[in-house]
């Protein structure tokens, strides 16, 4: 299944992508039976794909790739997402837009409202779309495995208000592991064919289990502590309920927030942290963890507050230089920006060459929702002006908007203004796809990471 979305999913319409997917047979309803009935012929095909073409090269590296953050070196398996310079994300084959016709909606049908967690989560796993009884199926599971061992909220009321978000988020995980079913498995001398197995129920336990963790930081950092449950909803909806938030627009962007910062390939530093940790057999609580402390580094996670800072101090000189927001004052205010050899947050990545795929879904959820923010108004007018701005500068080689031009403000507008939780928000999401993706490594007994370093001699003698 998965080879067949994967190849067939770029040359169709959005339309017969979904008849195609839709009208997939739907044998296996748990998402444990999927997965039982894809490993066999995914282990044989990688077994073959190893055995009769292992010695195709399939790239080189450069010095400059080796000295600057191994850039565009392919050489990391990743099945649960891709990402395109030109295109943007594919999560199984399937563009942002495609996962919003296709994938199940809180009101049951696709299309009818933003996708759901469960579904991305389902999708990423197995590579097929899931119906919306699967999805309801899911739901119910994670909210089963959603208990938090009773040492871990009496821990995190502990800790002093004042100790970052993300710190927090990663000692209550940390904490968690003490029920890590892989572990014991381990322990007791499971063999490597068994492996995936207990490392599926502590994946789908770790994604239970962030939401409260999240929301117990949140409640306790800037409120009363008190978090309350709403069983009743899907996974989005209920964590907006613990955090405090009962808005269906909110639970909306939640539902969007989510499905979209779940997976970008495997190559950023909270996937890839989270899969080399992975590698060595430590438990989803371990290398997840591992992972949301990358995620909390500056240039991977904090952008997105950083850009918010950025537009509402931009608001507020306007203001105070009674300016109006348009096109000749946005151009006038990115020129001395740049010419003071400073940078316009928010704008260029990686890897992609064009319009994030996540900022264009959000900047359509803000038209629908939230046309008239004054905020909005600034990001869409920033929008207009800027890329034409940076490409005349010359000097970025993506002059387009990234993810976090867009999220802060869409979340300020619905009352979330805290801005050191938006990274714990990111945390909660990424999980999903950095996961979904361990599960597959030890089905696939894929092995520990372990690349040749080089020392700057070396390097040099290359050059003789």
């Amino acid at each position: 299944m998965f080879r067949v979305l994967s190849s067939s999913a770029k040359t169709l319409s959005n339309k017969a992508v979904g008849s195609y997917l839709m009208g997939a047979q739907r044998g296996l309803v748990t998402l444990q039976e999927t997965l039982a009935a894809q490993i066999s012929q995914k282990q044989k095909d990688l077994n073959t794909l190893k055995k009769e073409h292992g010695n195709k090269v399939i790239g080189e590296v450069t010095i400059d790739q080796c000295i600057g953050g191994a850039r565009d070196v392919q050489c990391m398996l990743w099945e649960t997402s891709n990402l395109d310079a030109n295109e943007g994300i594919r999560f199984r084959g399937l563009t942002i837009p495609e996962c919003q016709q296709v994938l199940p909606s809180f009101k049951g049908p696709a299309g009818e409202g933003e996708p759901l967690l469960e579904s991305i989560f389902w999708l990423l796993l197995t590579a097929e779309v899931p119906t919306k009884e699967q999805v309801d199926s899911l739901t119910a599971e994670l909210h089963s495995r959603s208990k938090l061992p009773d040492h871990v909220i009496p821990l995190l009321n502990s800790l002093p208000k004042d100790m970052h978000p993300m710190t927090q988020f990663t000692i209550g995980l940390n904490a968690c592991q003490t029920g890590s079913k892989f572990a014991m498995a381990y322990e007791k001398g499971a063999p490597k064919n068994e492996h995936h197995l207990y490392v599926l129920e502590d994946v789908l336990d770790v994604v239970a289990k962030l939401p409260e963790i999240a929301a117990v930081i949140y409640r306790n950092v800037y409120f009363d502590g008190v978090v309350k449950k709403d069983l009743s909803l899907d996974y989005s909806g209920n964590f907006c309920r613990m955090l405090g938030y009962d808005n269906p627009g909110f639970d909306e962007l939640m539902r969007l927030y989510l499905t979209i910062h779940t997976d970008h390939e495997g190559g950023n530093a909270s996937a890839h942290t989270t899969h080399l940790v992975g590698s060595t057999l430590a438990d989803p609580y371990l290398s997840y963890a591992a992972g949301l402390n990358a995620l909390a580094g500056p240039l991977h996670g904090l952008a997105n507050q950083e850009v918010l800072r950025w537009i509402q101090n931009l608001e507020a000189k306007f203001k105070a230089e009674m300016k109006e927001v348009n096109a000749a004052t946005i151009t006038e205010f990115a020129w001395d920006t740049l010419n003071a050899k400073k940078v316009i947050p928010g704008y260029g990545h990686a890897v992609l060459r064009k319009t994030d795929p996540r900022y264009s879904c959000q900047r359509e959820f803000a038209l629908k929702h939230m046309p008239n923010d004054p905020l909005f108004k600034i990001v869409e007018t920033i929008y207009q002006v800027m890329p034409g701005i940076l490409t005349e500068h010359g000097k970025t080689k993506n002059p387009y908007p990234n993810v976090d031009s867009h999220s802060g403000v869409l979340l300020w507008h619905y009352g979330f203004t805290q801005y050191k939780f938006y990274t714990v928000l990111f945390g909660v999401s990424r999980a999903v796809g950095a996961l979904s993706q361990m599960y597959w490594d030890r089905a696939l007994g894929l092995p520990l990471e372990r690349p040749k370093s080089v020392t700057p001699e070396w390097l040099w003698e290359q050059t003789k």
